[in-house]
């Protein structure tokens, strides 16, 4: 590839007087004395005239050549036919095997190929996606080709866009997207030989979302990063470092030492001096995203997420190959084998999409049959406002009586669906969490509950599991209230011990938050029981397996960090 070279000045050359310039007056004057013969001008005049003769037919041959070429070039271009016309044109073609059918047929393939390319977005393709597999792609995959790098050339925004759909249609026409890796790979060698900087920009950031997308090899990538590297400019340094912002999240997964190599080039650039102060920050800049791990630069947007990893087949070109662009795809030719190529290709779009066209004339006859037999549509209600509404129900239940006995038999008269009895353990923790205070009348609610069913101890059981594990997000007023709350419910023997197995008390698995938990949780404990029943309950040999991880002795380390005072004396000796 050449190097970007910064384009010098135009000059302009005449046909008869060489670089246009202004003749010396010396010259000019010499040229009239010459002319002068026995007092007439006889020489400058008639020279004059010949030569402005000669350009003026000159010019004129020209402007009937060009005004001939301007005749007949609208006899060359294509004539717009509206799609109602040309779908009655290919009605009325009686052979469907000849030539002019099969012209007609190209023509409705590349518009609709076109309009699909055109309208593609992040929120209609996968409904785009059917409608072009629907179309002949084995013979259109030239049109679709050429159609994805023009629409990506005047929008580089939608690049990723049109990777995912590039991407979808590999996996079921891998021929397609080495076709497009190609084509994009030499309109990439040809703006760089030109200094063509937008063009440049357009297919390095496509083959950066082709890297992301797993359709290209990240071979491809690093090379071309190594060839755009070999003598920096402010131009290739500029592109390379748009490059690496798209397509820097998937190299660092797939390649790290890769793109270690490449940052490491980055590193020496700007001491060598060559480049400007803006491509210098411009570097900066990309060592702090690195350092941030591509943060705001994902490799593929969730909802263009669209393959799965094992089903994407990857392409690789290297740029020293001689690269053929097909461009014989992108015309039309008549096939011999028309009427087969496109039964074959029917049967393989059956197998893409499966068989659920019907034909519109049976569909219309069984309409009427089919509504008068239809089901009644069930509504699905996704707004969740049952939900809410059982929610704000149980929380004025709460909130309005007097004590515990009353609450709970409110409570009991809620009609609750099965598995909704988790929301009242959420919203009786909730409201505990919400006071001042700890109030007891949280704790014997609770307690009443777990009682009456064991359904409602499980859920309690996995509310402690989800406190706990969101612990560091509670204000310390939620904590304390929250860790009372399991405290009453322990003590009163309400809530299996066993849950204290989901605490893991070392240094490294506890925050400051789940520490402070912990220390009211026992403390609450202690007051309640007493530090003897305590003692005994917490040397049960029955339920050593539920506190081997609060109490750890793996490692003496984690038994020191673990030694409570008063509770923990075995411990101690040990």
């Amino acid at each position: 590839m050449a190097k970007f070279i910064t384009p010098g000045k135009l000059m302009i050359k005449d046909e008869s007087s060489g670089l246009l310039s202004k003749p010396k007056k010396a010259a000019l004057s010499g040229l009239i004395k010459n002319s002068k013969v026995d007092g007439k001008k006889v020489g400058l005049v008639p020279t004059g005239h010949k030569t402005l003769n000669d350009i003026t037919n000159k010019n004129a041959s020209v402007f009937v050549e060009a005004s001939s070429r301007k005749r007949s070039a609208p006899k060359m271009k294509e004539v717009y036919v509206p799609p109602f016309k040309l779908a009655r044109m290919m009605k009325e073609v009686q052979d469907k095997s000849s030539v002019e059918y099969q012209r007609l047929t190209w023509d409705a393939l590349r518009k609709s190929i076109n309009g699909l390319v055109n309208k593609v977005n992040t929120a209609n393709i996968k409904n785009i996606i059917p409608e072009l597999c629907s179309e002949n792609l084995i013979r259109g995959r030239g049109l679709f080709c050429r159609s994805c790098m023009k629409s990506q050339m005047a929008s580089p925004g939608f690049t990723d866009v049109f990777a995912a759909l590039v991407a979808v249609v590999n996996t079921k026409f891998p021929e397609v997207g080495d076709l497009l890796l190609r084509r994009i790979v030499l309109q990439l060698e040809r703006a760089y030989k030109r200094n063509d900087k937008p063009q440049l920009l357009a297919a390095v950031k496509f083959i950066a979302h082709l890297v992301n997308q797993q359709v290209t090899h990240e071979i491809v990538a690093l090379e071309l990063l190594t060839v755009l590297l070999e003598k920096p400019t402010d131009d290739s340094v500029e592109v390379v470092v748009g490059f690496v912002k798209e397509s820097g999240s998937k190299l660092q997964d797939v390649s790290p030492r890769g793109l270690h190599g490449i940052f490491e080039q980055f590193r020496g650039i700007p001491h060598e001096g060559e480049i400007d102060k803006r491509v210098q920050f411009l570097i900066e800049g990309l060592f702090a995203i690195r350092k941030a791990h591509f943060q705001g630069y994902p490799a593929v947007r969730p909802e263009l997420d669209l393959v799965e990893e094992q089903d994407q087949l990857t392409h690789e070109v290297s740029l020293d190959e001689e690269i053929d662009p097909e461009t014989s795809l992108d015309v039309f030719k008549p096939d011999l084998n028309f009427l087969e190529s496109e039964r074959r290709y029917e049967e393989l779009k059956k197998t893409i999409m499966g068989d659920e066209s019907e034909d519109e004339d049976g569909s219309n006859a069984e309409s009427d049959d089919d509504e008068e037999e239809a089901e009644p549509m069930e509504i699905t209600d996704e707004t969740e406002t049952n939900l809410i509404n059982l929610r704000r129900t149980i929380y004025l239940t709460i909130m309005s009586s007097v004590d515990f006995e009353e609450a709970g038999h409110k409570l009991l008269e809620i009609k609750l669906e099965p598995g909704q009895e988790m929301e009242l353990c959420i919203m009786l923790l909730e409201c505990c969490s919400q006071e001042r205070t700890y109030l007891r009348y949280y704790g014997l609610l609770g307690q009443r509950f777990c009682m009456i069913n064991k359904v409602y101890q499980e859920n309690f059981d996995k509310c402690f599991v989800q406190q706990y594990s969101m612990i560091h997000r509670l204000e310390t007023n939620k904590l304390r209230n929250v860790a009372k709350f399991f405290a009453h419910l322990l003590g009163t023997y309400a809530l299996p011990w066993h849950v204290l197995s989901y605490i893991r008390l070392t240094e490294e698995d506890t925050t400051s938050s789940s520490r402070i938990f912990i220390k009211i949780l026992f403390q609450e404990l202690s007051e309640h029981l007493g530090i003897r029943l305590l003692n005994e309950r917490l040397n049960d040999p029955t339920m050593q397996d539920s506190f081997e991880s609060i109490f750890p002795r793996d490692n003496p380390k984690n038994t020191r960090f673990a030694i409570v005072k008063g509770l923990t004396f075995e411990m101690c000796i040990f």
